[in-house]
């Protein structure tokens, strides 16, 4: 159950095992911080409910450095249901709420709307005004209200520890594949397909273009991924190209085509979502469109061979 506003609960709201954060990607180290919650929850007989806001704290509270977003509210929201989270909060992060110390979103969030009896957090948990409340803060809270307070070590992944920043840092870079790692899950774009330029059909091979909402790119350049129709059940290996199609002239927005491995049966799809599973080069701009097109049938050859491997490992 997704609940829009604290107003909206119920009054015999819980009692609740609570997570707090933005949970942005919803990546390994949340996942392991929201199954404890589901996990306390059935065991003491509570409600498993994540707290969480929007927009990000940062868009109000410093503007310049709020970060671009790995996902949606609504994409959050149904990565948390699938880990069987069965209430959402979303609080409307404002002015009045930024200004709450610590002890007053105690009292008045946890406390008396959700009627928390365990809460459990991340190691860099902060909250309250000035981000003034830490982990201490919290678990003095909890002693004084009368909830459980449980801090969830990080997660490492190869060396590296998981958060939203270093997802972003990564995808940033094109590295794809270590934050499939770091989010569980493969990355990916949806959107609706529409009408490109024809350059590629003309001069090149047919693409598939997607106008996305996200607010996070991976780095430009060519990917092996996997499109998905998201009316039909139909799936296509794939490879796509993130850019501004530098061998067709200078181009000021940035467009995302993808060429798909299998037969397109029956209509072109309307909306579809492309996985990036592998970064297989940086953008180039080419003499020719001849010479872009025997690249792109080299980085498909890739994209075959890769899926085939893929194939024979699961098989």
């Amino acid at each position: 159950m997704i609940w829009r506003s604290l107003q909206d609960l119920p009054q015999d709201f819980g009692p609740a095992a609570v997570t707090i954060g933005n949970f942005d990607g919803v990546h390994a180290g949340h996942r392991k911080i929201m199954q404890r919650v589901v996990s306390l929850a059935g065991e003491q007989g509570w409600t498993s409910c994540v707290l969480t806001f929007e927009p990000h704290p940062m868009v109000l509270v410093a503007p310049s450095r709020a970060p671009k977003l790995i996902t949606t509210l609504d994409q959050r929201c149904a990565l948390m249901e699938d880990l069987g989270i069965e209430h959402i909060v979303i609080l409307q992060f404002t002015h009045e709420i930024a200004k709450l110390t610590p002890d007053e979103f105690v009292q008045h969030t946890l406390v008396e709307r959700l009627r928390a009896r365990a809460v459990l957090v991340g190691e860099n948990f902060r909250f309250g005004h000035r981000a003034a409340g830490d982990t201490a803060t919290l678990a003095d809270s909890g002693k004084k209200h009368g909830f459980l307070t449980e801090v969830v070590p990080a997660v490492q992944v190869r060396h590296c520890t998981v958060s939203s920043t270093e997802v972003r840092r990564r995808l940033e870079n094109g590295d794809v594949s270590t934050c499939r790692r770091l989010l569980c899950r493969t990355y990916s774009l949806e959107g609706r397909v529409v009408r490109g330029h024809g350059v590629g059909s003309r001069q090149t091979v047919p693409t598939l273009n997607l106008a996305t909402s996200a607010e996070l790119l991976p780095a430009r350049g060519v990917y092996i991924t996997r499109t998905y129709d998201l009316n039909s059940h139909r799936v296509w290996p794939s490879i796509s190209n993130i850019g501004y199609r530098p061998t067709f002239g200078s181009d000021d927005q940035l467009s995302i085509e993808t060429f798909l491995l299998a037969p397109l049966e029956g209509a072109g799809p309307e909306e579809i979502r492309v996985e990036f599973l592998r970064r297989v080069r940086e953008e180039s701009k080419f003499e020719s469109p001849e010479a872009l097109k025997q690249q792109i049938l080299r980085d498909v050859g890739r994209a075959q061979t890769y899926f085939r491997r893929t194939a024979a490992v699961t098989s």
